[in-house]
């Protein structure tokens, strides 16, 4: 059967969906729990059985539904687009705290678009993300770089929530994407080499730790200090030199009471090369509304521009003037760096 891309991710998900809440019933768990033993089962092509559970007859009827599902028919962001309805669809059942949503297909796409602008990538390049909660962001950027490349990328992925990093751990494998997940806080020293460039959807919030952020310059005097400033200096000690850091932060980054150390440190340590506001339309208000820093790592083919790349998508709706703005941003970035 021929689907068209949209067709092909909901009939993907329609399957993943009812296997996973198949298996939610038979083992009692919450359907997140479920969807990584539904992808588990599926690259493994068998259905785990542990005390006995599932029975019988429910592992006889998974596995016809499991043979329905030919994963090599579908590209490999298809599969993760139809993951990503399972995962929202997890998330929504059990009230997941808004802080480990997924980032949106949206934001990741104008991440692709940024790095494709802006970064010379080679074939089995690392790309790190210190808060990579479901890996949503991570596998957008690497399965639309390798689709557009025609090269093969790798991927770093860190975070302190075990569950999430479960759910990371699942979707990466149905889409055969190489990337390395470490269950540890990003703040404290890292078991990672140079990598070719750093992107998170930063969790915006204060640190609690103030001990281990003593080797910061980004560290507030007195007070907890935000963990996306903290989050954005460890991310950019791992990049080579030259290279890139895409960040997802507040759009009102360098309003807040502690914008003072983390404006020293950017002129001190790293090139800030652009902070461009994402369309309004995506979030519920002016207060939420988020932004993308551009930092590049000094190096012999790197320098601070004389000015900084600022502004703000238009809307997707307004397609002349989104187009314009995409050109612009081409232009600018040839116009200003090597």
């Amino acid at each position: 059967m021929t689907y068209t891309d949209n067709q092909a991710v909901t009939a993907l998900y329609d399957q993943l969906n009812e296997a996973t809440s198949t298996l939610k019933a038979a083992l009692k768990v919450p359907y997140l729990d479920a969807l990584i033993e539904t992808c588990d089962n599926l690259k493994n092509k068998r259905v785990n059985v542990e005390a006995g559970a599932p029975d019988e007859p429910t592992v006889a009827k998974l596995k016809q539904m499991y043979a329905l599902i030919n994963l090599n028919q579908y590209e490999p962001d298809q599969i993760r687009q139809a993951w990503q309805l399972a995962v929202l669809k997890g998330m929504r059942d059990e009230h997941i705290e808004a802080n480990k949503q997924l980032t949106p297909d949206a934001i990741g796409l104008l991440i692709v678009f940024l790095i494709e602008t802006f970064v010379k990538l080679q074939n089995n390049d690392q790309i790190l993300d210190l808060a990579v909660g479901t890996g949503n962001l991570l596998a957008t950027v690497i399965n639309h770089l390798q689709s557009d490349l025609h090269i093969t990328l790798n991927g770093i992925g860190i975070d302190n929530d075990e569950d999430l990093l479960a759910l990371a751990s699942a979707g990466f494998a149905l889409e055969n994407l190489h990337v390395d997940l470490y269950h540890q806080d990003s703040i404290d020293p890292l078991m990672v080499k140079e990598v070719a460039l750093a992107i998170s959807d930063l969790p915006v919030g204060y640190y609690p730790q103030d001990d281990n952020v003593k080797n910061y310059q980004t560290k507030a005097e007195g007070v907890h200090t935000y963990a996306h400033h903290l989050l954005i200096e460890q991310s950019m000690r791992y990049v080579r030199p030259n290279g890139f850091g895409f960040f997802i932060v507040p759009s009102q980054l360098f309003n807040s009471e502690q914008s003072q150390p983390l404006m020293t440190w950017l002129t001190k340590s790293v090139y800030f090369q652009g902070l461009l506001n994402l369309p309004k339309s995506f979030f519920m208000n002016a207060q939420a509304q988020k932004a993308v820093l551009i930092l590049q790592k000094p190096g012999d083919q790197a320098k601070q521009v004389k000015q900084v790349l600022v502004g703000e998508f238009p809307d997707f709706h307004q397609q002349t003037a989104f187009s314009a703005f995409l050109q612009e941003i081409k232009q600018w970035r040839q116009s200003n760096l090597q």
